[in-house]
This record gives structure tokens, sequence and C-alpha cells, in this order.
């Protein structure tokens, strides 16, 4: 299918609903306390209208008032809401449960492998860890090969976010995908670059339109941003790519839920904050709650107007709150003066941790994660055993993850493999190589040693065995070395009679 030809709505109606989704984990994932406010309507005072009216309201106006972060600030008081970035800890959980090491790659062709680990070297490891919190995020990331002989000799991994694309599924499998960006805007005129990827090829494209519509095409060159795509493209506007498949592959967070019967949005995956954006609201709220009994627990004097200071003639009268006493207080000319009055409310400090906790658990749970990955309850230090069973929710959690992660890691890792040597003619045969997620809990080497001796002094473990396990990074090379030093210095390394030639 080629590029749009027409004056078509932009992006497609079919994926709005997709889109809004992503803007509100988007929005959560930020942190951006202006940000949540416009997105549920909950502006600061200035007119703005009664909240307690339009929380009775139907429709998706009185829907958005029902969220504490939807309900306006009053009139003539200051914007007191707060935000507790937990969305933006369960998404950089999640990209360090997997990408906390580097996963290991291996080929079968020796001259691949060797350039397979150059080009991981180039900061590979950061691009996927920001593609796994991009998709704990959205939902799911594209990963696509990306070159420029201006900036170095060799291509590399590029992420795109999936607000940004329009995906084509078929069977399940990433059959084409478009991604688009806004280059520039000017006079109510908005230019867009569209970028399709096909098997084997890229089709880049240029339109001029407006807010919601894609325009008409228009050349290349007319853009600083596309201008340099114009003398590679060929005839048919394509950009060869130098391998047979998609060259973009797509990797889904985890199964779709609320899209599960959209036979176009089914395959687009689902985001770790998908459904806890009302308890991530309540614990804003909550600690919200927390930081106004902390202003109103300060001490007031509540005292006469006469005491107040003078703001001039006709301003009244007022006070500072954050004023610890008052001073040289001058009396009534009469003498029924007022006496003064000490306000003190109390801090409910108790109540409001054990909510906060309680709704983090929740929240945490949901996402599916336990409370330990995130520090919770972890003051004490256990072994790599207790870890992985305190935090078996989160261990799960990342096994499915890897169960997605792999295969479009690998179809990506191959198509970067083929684009590099068609650009840049490096040597080796492009595969499709095989992928080892490293754990992401660490035994306790002292632990180790202590099981190793028990199944020495038991004949249970071969020297062999007893290297692989205390140091599982190794390779077959590095053990048989390890295990050859091991039997020369205790004496175990005698020569086989049977090979000598003492025997006749």
């Amino acid at each position: 299918m080629p590029l749009p030809t027409g004056n078509v709505p932009w992006p497609p109606p079919k994926l709005s609903p997709a889109l809004t989704a992503m803007n509100t984990w988007d929005t959560w994932w930020a942190g951006d306390p202006d940000r949540l406010e416009s997105l549920y309507g909950g502006g600061t005072g200035g007119g703005a209208p009664d909240p307690k009216g339009l929380q009775f309201a139907g429709g998706a106006i009185g829907r958005l008032a029902r969220w504490w972060w939807g309900t306006p600030t009053a009139q003539g008081e200051r914007r007191t809401k707060i935000h507790v970035p937990i969305a933006g800890d369960i998404c950089a959980g999640s990209a360090d449960l997997l990408f906390s090491e580097p996963p290991k790659f291996t080929l079968e062709n020796a001259a691949s492998q060797e350039r397979l680990d150059q080009l991981a070297d180039d900061g590979m490891l950061a691009t996927l860890q920001t593609a796994a919190e991009v998709g704990a995020a959205l939902g799911g990331v594209y990963l696509r090969p990306v070159y420029d002989k201006q900036l170095a000799d060799q291509a590399w991994l590029d992420a795109v976010h999936a607000d940004s694309a329009i995906p084509e599924f078929r069977w399940g499998r990433l059959a084409a995908v478009t991604f688009w960006k806004v280059v520039q805007e000017q006079d109510g005129q908005v230019w867009r670059h569209l970028e399709r990827h096909e098997p084997k090829g890229i089709q880049h494209g240029l339109y001029q339109g407006t807010t919601g519509r894609l325009g008409r095409p228009v050349p290349l060159e007319d853009s600083e941003a596309t201008r340099g795509f114009a003398a590679s493209v060929n005839a048919e506007g394509f950009i060869k790519t130098g391998f047979d498949g998609l060259d973009v592959s797509y990797i889904p967070n985890q199964a779709s839920r609320r899209w599960r019967k959209d036979p176009y949005l089914k395959d687009l995956g689902r985001s770790d904050l998908d459904g806890v954006e009302s308890l991530m609201d309540q614990l804003d709220e909550t600690y919200a709650s927390w930081m106004r009994d902390i202003r109103i627990g300060k001490g007031r004097l509540v005292v006469p107007d006469s005491y107040l200071q003078s703001n001039g003639p006709g301003r009244g009268a007022g006070w500072n709150p954050d004023q610890e006493a008052f001073a040289g207080v001058n009396a009534l000319a009469r003498g029924d003066t007022m006496a003064l009055t000490v306000s003190q409310f109390a801090i409910r400090v108790q109540e409001h941790r054990d909510t906060s906790e309680d709704l983090t658990n929740q929240i945490l749970r949901s996402a599916g994660y336990s409370a330990q990955t995130f520090g919770i309850g972890a003051d004490v230090a256990v072994t790599a055993t207790e870890v992985v069973s305190k935090e078996r929710r989160s261990m799960t959690t990342r096994g499915k993850k890897i169960l997605r992660t792999r295969p479009g890691l690998a179809n990506a890792l191959h198509a970067l493999l083929a684009v590099d040597q068609y650009v840049f003619g490096t040597r080796g045969e492009p595969q499709r190589p095989n992928i080892e997620f490293q754990d992401s809990v660490q035994e306790d080497p002292l632990a180790l040693a202590n099981t190793a001796e028990v199944l020495r002094r038991a004949n249970a473990a071969s020297t062999d065995t007893l290297v692989r396990m205390a140091h599982p990074e190794w390779d077959k090379a590095m053990v048989d070395a390890e295990v050859q030093r091991i039997h020369q210095e205790s004496g175990m390394a005698v020569p086989d009679p049977m090979q000598s030639g003492a025997l006749p």
C-alpha cells in the first residue's frame, strides 16, 4: 500500500482510541501536574465552573470532573495539588528488570558475531533501556536500524514511540508501518513527514495540511527536515534497505485487554499503567491531603480586627499566616478587649501513611510487580533465593515481557546486520541471533562458594560443574581454562597412563 494521496483525516480515525489512551498514559508517565490538570480539566479558579455541579454532570465532562485532578482549584486559592511520580517509577523499573545488564547475542557465523559485538557496544544497551521504558508506558515500541554516514561508519538501532506510528498487522505480526512527525507549523499550516516501511524498502513523503487533515503531498525538497531523503529515493520513491523482510520490529509490552475485540488495535499491546489511573489519582489526593494537614497544622492565633496589620485606608487589615507570634499588640481603648485564641490542628501522619502504602501496593500489584522491587520493605539484606521468592510477581512479569521482547529484538538485530552490510559492505552473513537475557538477581558469592564446597565433599559434582555454578557468565573456553588451573594447583593434572606409552 503506498503513502496517502488525498486530504485524509490525520491521524487516522481508527487509531483514535489508542492515541487517546496513550496520551493519558504519557501524561501520567511524564508526571507534569500542569498536564494532568489540563488532561482532566481541573484548571485553576478564575471563573471556573462549580466543581460540585460538574461532578453530577453526565458525559465525558462529568466523568473527568469526578477525578481528583479534574476538580478545579477554588477561586482565590493557590493550587496545592501534589503528584507522586509512581508511573515513572513503574516504567523505569520495568526497563531495569529487562535491561539492567546487557543481553548476550550469539551467532553461528564468526564474522557476523564480531560485527554484532561492535554494533552492540555502540550505545545499544541505552537504546534498549529507553525502548523498554517507553514500551511500558505506551504499550509497545518500535525498533528500526538507521544510519548516517556523516555521523558514524556503522548502523545502529533506533526506538520509535507507539504514538508516532500507524501500524498494519497481519495474523498478529507487523506487516508494514508508517512513522510520522510534524516538521513545521506556520500560519495554520502543518507540515508532516511520513515514512512508510515495507519489506525491502522505505518510502518517504512530505505533506502540507492542517491540524486535523493530512493535506496534499509536496516535494521532499520543500522542507529542511526531508531534503536529505530526496537524493536517496529511487524512481518509485523508495529507499532500499538491503533486507528482504520488514526492517522494523514491534515489541508489545503485554497482552491487550481493552482492545481485544478491535481487529485493528488488538495487537498494539498494553501499558503497565492501564487500569491503575484511578488508583494513582487517589494516591495523589492522599498525599495532597497529608500536606494539607501539615499546612493547617501550623499554630494559629485568632485575633480581633483591631489587632491585624492595617493595609491602608479602605483596604482592610491582614496578617502573615507564617508569623509564629504577635508582639506589641495595642489594646483597645475600652476595657472589653478580646482574648487571643490559639488554634492547633492535629496532623494525621499514621492514617495518611497507611493509606498511601496500601494504595502504592495495590498499584504495583495491579501493574504486575512486587513492592520489594521498588525498595518497599527491603531494609534487611537477603540472599538471592529470598529475593526471587519475595519478588516472584515481578519475576513472573519479567518472564512474560521477555517472551514478547526476544522475537522482536532478534528480528531487529537481523535487520541491523543486513542494513549495515548493505550500506557499509561489512563482512559476515546477516543472521537472526540467539538472545539470552541475563539474570537480574545475582547470587551471593559466599553462598555459591559454600554450596560448591558441600557438593565437592559429597563427590556430587565435577570440577567443571562447580566452576560453571560459581561463574555462570563464563563461556566454555574460560571454564575449561579455570578447570585446568584448578587441577594443576591441586595436583590432579596427571597424564593418562593409557596415552603415555608406559604400558605394553
